[in-house]
């Protein structure tokens, strides 16, 4: 009686296997991710509100304006840590 092997390099299964075995870990890091931007947004529109409610002479203590508040907000974090770090080399 002769056996004869298949060996072929076709290995579909083995690689559908594995899509399917890492496609739990794939969703969950991209729910994760989800999660972690709304949560971010959430906590930018809070920052946002408690900005809005301090008065001119607060927000120019922490060496803003009413102008940089919001989309702004960034762009004069950015300037205040250039400023910083120059201070800081000096």
């Amino acid at each position: 009686m002769t056996m004869l092997n298949n060996t072929s390099n076709y290995s579909a299964p083995a690689a559908i296997h594995r899509a399917i075995r890492f496609f739990p870990t794939w969703l969950a890091h991209l729910i994760n991710g989800w999660i972690a931007a709304v949560i971010a947004h959430r906590e930018y529109q809070a920052n946002l509100v408690i900005l809005r409610s301090l008065s001119d002479r607060e927000l120019r203590d922490m060496g803003l304006d009413r102008g940089q508040i919001g989309e702004a907000l960034s762009e004069a974090a950015r300037a205040r840590a250039e400023r910083h770090h120059s201070r800081s080399t000096m």
